[in-house]
């Protein structure tokens, strides 16, 4: 495993990490989400990630568990959560990105996770109700404590990221250090255009997620619709709409074809893809069962790299490569 700088940051995070959304407390059991962390931590994994919101906080619970049973050394793994979404609760305050809610999420994450700290947090998604100020101030507040590390988004646009920085260097506040946003071969914007002046003018760093398009690019689809999968998923019936289309399976016909001619699965073909983005600083991977980890967490041995000739037949496949704009 290598480790990349979370943007300008001074924190290594392993370029293929860990995240629990849908699997932990929901689609999994927890003795499969123990063998899987587990596998991921003694392969060089050292990122995890995790949110409240996921499993309306079973998830975190899980982790925790399975976080305070294997005892590892705190200062070897970074630990992640979210706030915006609240973990089911739909009262006032129980959402969003007050100062209110902020601190109480993260608190309710600390008792879930069983740590002293969380090394990431991210505000899940931007509060056009909150002021930038007081979102700001909040996670300011959390540093001062102890309580977080770094802050940073999730889904935020370069504009909103970009007004937290000038309300951060008005106020001599510290900015979000981090985005996490969707990228993959068939979702490309925000990283590889949107966000391209973030990270030389903020130094933003990245912990992508959906490297595999919610498991579309996989060869399971390019058949008969599989049973027990995560777009066959009911809360996922939008996710499986929007993806599962003839023209996206015609698309993922082709790259599973060249994969195959790397000799390479088309999962790990599309997480090398991600990873070989010089901004992308991890990939986050998620799994159900053991056997897709060891491929997926496989991939930077058995495809080092993608040949330049490779990556021309995939643009040509996708016909999706974004176009920065003449500014």
């Amino acid at each position: 495993m290598e480790y990349r700088y979370l943007g300008k940051s001074g924190l290594q995070v392993s370029e293929l990490s860990f995240g629990s959304w849908i699997t932990f407390g929901n689609q999994i059991e927890d003795n499969t989400s123990e063998e899987l962390m587990a596998y991921a931590y003694d392969h060089g994994v050292n990122f995890f990630d995790n949110a409240e919101i996921y499993a309306n906080g079973q998830s975190e619970i899980v982790m925790g568990k399975i976080l305070k049973k294997m005892n590892w050394d705190r200062t070897s793994y970074v630990l992640s959560s979210k706030v915006y979404f609240g973990d089911g609760g739909k009262l006032p305050n129980q959402t969003g990105l007050s100062r209110k809610h902020i601190m109480e999420a993260c608190h309710a994450a600390l008792r879930r996770l069983q740590v002293d700290y969380l090394d990431l947090f991210f505000c899940h998604r931007p509060d056009k109700k909150t002021p930038m100020a007081e979102t700001v101030w909040a996670m300011n507040h959390l540093i001062q404590q102890g309580k977080i590390l770094y802050w940073g988004t999730s889904e935020w646009s370069a504009l909103e990221i970009m007004e937290a920085h000038m309300v951060a260097e008005k106020l001599n506040l510290i900015g979000p250090v981090m985005e996490q946003p969707q990228y993959n071969m068939l979702h490309r914007d925000k990283v590889e255009v949107e966000y391209s002046k973030l990270y030389t003018t903020v130094g933003l760093g990245t912990t992508i997620w959906s490297p595999l398009a919610s498991g579309l690019l996989s060869p399971k689809y390019i058949g008969q619709f599989p049973a027990g999968t995560r777009l066959g998923r009911e809360e996922l019936s939008w996710l499986k709409e929007r993806s599962v289309t003839e023209e996206k399976l015609e698309i993922v016909r082709s790259l599973n074809a060249i994969a195959l001619e790397l000799n390479v699965s088309l999962p790990q073909l599309g997480i090398k893809w991600c990873q070989q983005n010089q901004h992308v600083s991890t990939v986050i991977l998620g799994a159900s069962k053991l056997s897709q980890l060891e491929e997926n967490l496989n991939t930077l041995e058995v495809l080092p790299s993608i040949p330049d000739e490779i990556n021309e037949r995939i643009e040509a496949v996708l016909q999706n490569k974004p176009k920065h704009p003449a500014w």
